[in-house]
């Protein structure tokens, strides 16, 4: 890496130091958006960072969001979570990678990490945004409130405090992008997994219109937020584990080290009510909250003007089971007690996806109901509602390229997109048996075209196939080969509905 010349870039909050790449690109690491999130602030909106005097360094990373180490059984996911949490109180944070010097007005892609609203951060190695900088995008990663700072609903406090951090952030973006050459009226914002339905969220959120022309929803749900029914039996469970009343007073006194502590305790709260299944089926006590789900508001009207990309992996609920050895085991009584939790009439979802499915297993049919169950329903919804409103166009694709890693098993699941996105396939360790892309070689240009696919969205509005519309449903299989296909799961869709 060549540090000479070492670029500055003054924002609105003060200059900052840069690391100028071997091919012009340059890379700012850990500039703050907002202030630190301190004491009762942890559970306030986000509030502008003090003007610093000189030039700030931005040259290594920084603190992140507190958050306890995450696995997902026997697969290496540490190149999606990262390390886990690295301690610091101003993690407010953006990296920001310049294309090289001397272009303006270019295309800028704001991304929202996943993790199950509980962990990730820009640290993560599949998050470096060098190859869209070298290739004419300023990309922009962020880091926001997870766990109970970031999403659990607490009288007295905003509700989706991590949601109103990437708002803050995008207004962050529109104030200085253009002092690092991006256009500030061509803003992408894209997000995958939890990171995906915050994206969601912010499509339907009033206060974040004008602050993004387009959008892109990588397995993540328009049908994903918790009711506040729902929201308080976690609040409840979370006070109870601290000890504490479920007021945000009492929270505010409990030590980051607690409540991350405490959020790792909450998992297997039944959030099924009356009238509403748990949109998460059990994997995480955390999500937006909401009185209407972002699909409905989208339907509605809300981010019309906005042009939209969404799609699914084509085996998503298998990252879910096969790491952790419930794949192959699974019998029909798991297949029905998948659909159980997850649909009002779960005999009519099941005989559904035995009909459309008769070669499958009962663990392919229990994952692909519970990857539909997570993130199909919900983008179905989304790109249908989206669709609905002509002032802007809507996109669809399913990414189905295998991985071979765990014998086989791993396949197109939930999070194998993103190293194609960030033109990333050849990180060492996404190699191997056990981690994400396998011990076999991906098609040599799968990586340059899905990563090209998304550009072209961002500067264009298009990324390069039919538009999807609530007639075709016109979506892009993307594959060693890419076949666009009409309305490709069509039965197990209606289903849903």
């Amino acid at each position: 890496m060549n540090h000479e010349p070492e670029p500055v870039v003054t924002t609105a909050q003060g200059a900052v130091r840069g690391l100028r790449q071997d091919d012009g690109t340059a890379a700012f690491l850990n500039i703050p958006y907002a202030a630190p999130p301190l004491g009762a602030g942890r559970f306030a909106p986000p509030r502008p960072h003090e003007p610093w005097d000189g030039v700030r360094d931005a040259t290594a990373p920084g603190p992140n969001a507190p958050q306890s180490e995450r696995k997902l059984g026997s697969v290496d996911m540490s190149p999606y979570f990262g390390a886990g949490w690295s301690r610091g109180e101003d993690y407010f944070t953006v990296n920001v990678f310049q294309p090289a010097a001397g272009a303006g007005e270019l295309p800028v892609m704001v991304f929202v990490h996943g993790g199950g609203f509980v962990a990730g951060s820009t640290r993560s190695a599949l998050y470096d945004g060098s190859a869209f900088a070298r290739d004419g995008v300023v990309l922009v990663t962020l880091n926001y409130r997870l766990g109970i700072a970031g999403f659990l609903d607490i009288p007295g406090a905003p509700a989706n405090r991590g949601l109103l951090d990437v708002v803050a952030a995008l207004r962050w973006v529109r104030e200085n992008i253009a002092a690092f050459g991006g256009d500030p009226d061509n803003v992408t914002l894209f997000g995958q997994s939890a990171g995906a339905t915050v994206v969601g969220g912010v499509l339907a959120a009033p206060d974040a219109a004008g602050l993004f022309r387009r959008a892109i929803v990588q397995s993540g749900s328009g049908l994903g937020a918790f009711t506040t029914e729902q929201a308080a039996r976690v609040t409840r469970a979370a006070a109870g584990a601290l000890g504490i009343e479920p007021l945000v007073d009492a929270f505010a006194d409990v030590p980051d080290e607690r409540l991350v502590e405490a959020a790792t305790r909450l998992a297997g709260i039944d959030l099924r009510t009356d009238t509403h299944h748990d949109p998460l089926v059990g994997l995480s006590p955390f999500s937006l909250v909401l009185d209407t789900q972002p699909a409905a508001s989208v339907g509605a009207g809300l981010s019309a003007d906005v042009d939209l990309l969404v799609g699914t992996n084509t085996e998503e609920g298998n990252l879910y089971l096969v790491p952790v050895d419930t794949y192959a085991t699974s019998t029909a009584a798991d297949v029905d007690d998948t659909a159980a939790r997850s649909h009002p009439k779960p005999a009519r979802l099941v005989e559904t996806y035995r009909e459309t499915r008769p070669e499958a297993s009962f663990g392919e049919l229990r994952s692909a109901i519970l990857g539909d169950a997570l993130f199909g329903a919900g983008s179905w919804a989304l790109a249908g509602a989206h669709a609905a409103h002509p002032r802007s166009a809507t996109f669809s694709y399913e990414f189905a390229w295998r991985s071979h890693a765990l014998n086989g098993d791993l396949g197109a699941t939930h999070a194998m997109e993103l190293p194609f996105v960030f033109d990333l396939a050849d990180l060492p360790q996404l190699r191997g048996a056990a981690a994400l892309l396998g011990p076999d070689q991906p098609p040599a240009d799968l990586a340059a075209r899905t990563h090209e696919a998304w550009i072209r969205f961002a500067r264009t509005g298009d990324p390069g196939w039919d538009a999807y519309d609530t007639a075709r449903r016109a979506t892009m299989r993307i594959d060693a080969e890419w076949t666009q296909v009409d309305d490709p799961r069509g039965r197990e869709r209606q289903a849903w509905i």
